[in-house]
């Protein structure tokens, strides 16, 4: 099982930047896939963006022009650059890592969109 720690949360205005930024303990090639899933109060917990071994990306269709996921495997390290911040995408951002079998989570990072 690996570890990941995200950082890189906080408060932002509307219409502001933030990169999230997940730590693995371990090799993050070795999984198929890394993600950003969020979780909005009251609301269910929703993928926001997917990369693969291969550097394949797909994201949810509320934030495709705006956030953009990669990653660094050298630095075992997934980020999320967020652009255009809206209040909407206020919400506890929580990075996982798929292997075949299971997915690991994240303890997750706060973003506060609000002026």
């Amino acid at each position: 099982q690996v570890q990941l720690v995200e950082s890189g949360g906080g408060l932002v205005q509307p219409g502001g930047s933030l990169r999230l930024s997940c730590a693995a303990s371990g090799s993050i090639s070795s999984f198929n896939a890394m993600g950003w899933y969020r979780q909005a109060p009251g609301k269910q917990r929703e993928l926001v963006a997917k990369i693969t071994s291969g550097g394949s990306t797909n994201y949810a269709d509320s934030v495709k022009g705006q956030f953009t996921i990669s990653r660094d495997n050298a630095e075992n390290t997934v980020y999320l650059q967020m652009n255009s911040l809206k209040p909407e995408d206020t919400a506890v951002y929580y990075c996982t890592a798929d292997s075949s079998i299971s997915r690991d989570w994240g303890k997750g990072t706060l973003v506060t969109v609000s002026s």
